[in-house]
């Protein structure tokens, strides 16, 4: 089975000031993101901005991102979304366009049934042979993907793991205790990494790693290695960076905190804007208490 490795970076989209997507700026973003501890990226997910970016950008994207680091890192395309026929058509395009995997968001807004949730990705899984990650977060999409349902999905092949954003330890223990042991979990959220590491997920698909990635490696690897403290000692001073990253609406804040660190990458697009005054204060006392900026 595919494993896109212990660090995964969902990338934001560098957008010009004009906010078309800087795709020079997106190649040069990857690259960084790879040097500094990503094994994968997930493009077009919500932190790419994936609600306002066109189909074409998606997978201009695709294209770009594949080129500037397919041979060292794995790409995996955000395709999801609340169509069934729509997530069909982007993934078949972004296998025709050569990426390593998709990820494929619960459906939001439309709240279908459980056996509604099966028939989409079941529709998705018929339609291509890449690796596919489910996606879990109920407080983006009204829905929570609950881990009876999540095992029947994992019983379909192209189905390699789960994005786990759910918030419930409780939760991704059952997923872990109903599903095959080589089905994949990644924590969804830099904050929760630590404690889903202990009940079986394998590592993180980060926002926070865009800055501290080196550190995040270190705190999942040096878990897996048996140093549970020390990867315990990096999760708490890591911390507040993860929680300030959540300030206001994703990628918004991480947009800021790279300007602030020298790699700028635009503003985000409407209806997101950027941080408020007193949020830009509380990213920018983060940053210097880690020695960011």
């Amino acid at each position: 089975m595919t494993n896109f490795g212990k660090v995964i970076t969902a990338m934001a989209t560098p957008l010009k000031d004009d906010f078309s997507v800087d795709f020079a700026r997106a190649e040069e973003l990857a690259v960084r993101l790879n040097n500094n501890g990503s094994e994968a990226l997930v493009i077009h997910g919500t932190t790419g901005e994936s609600p306002t970016l066109t189909h074409e950008e998606e997978y201009e994207l695709y294209k770009v991102i594949k080129k500037a680091v397919g041979g060292k890192c794995k790409v995996i395309a955000g395709t999801g979304s609340n169509s069934t026929v729509t997530t069909v058509k982007s993934t078949k395009e972004a296998e025709k366009i050569g990426v390593d995997g998709a990820l494929i968001v619960v459906p939001y807004y439309n709240k279908p049934s459980p056996e509604g949730l099966f028939a989409h990705f079941k529709a998705i899984a018929e339609n291509t042979s890449l690796p596919l990650i489910i996606y879990n977060i109920p407080g983006r999409t009204g829905i929570n993907l609950l881990p009876e349902t999540t095992a029947k999905i994992a019983q379909i092949k192209n189905y390699i793991g789960l994005k786990d954003s759910a918030g419930n330890v409780d939760q991704t223990s059952f997923t872990r205790n109903l599903c095959p042991k080589e089905f994949i979990l990644w924590s969804g959220d830099d904050s929760m990494t630590l404690p889903m590491l202990s009940v079986g997920a394998i590592g993180v698909i980060s926002v926070a790693s865009h800055l501290v990635g080196k550190e995040i490696a270190e705190m999942v690897n040096g878990y897996h290695a048996g140093n549970v403290q020390k990867a315990a000692e990096i999760h708490h001073k890591l911390l507040p960076l993860f929680k300030v990253l959540f300030i206001t609406s994703n990628p918004s804040p991480v947009k800021y905190a790279l300007g602030q660190v020298g790699f700028p990458v635009g503003k985000t697009r409407l209806p997101l804007v950027e941080p408020t005054d007193k949020q830009k204060e509380e990213i920018k006392q983060v940053l210097k208490e880690l020695s960011l900026v």
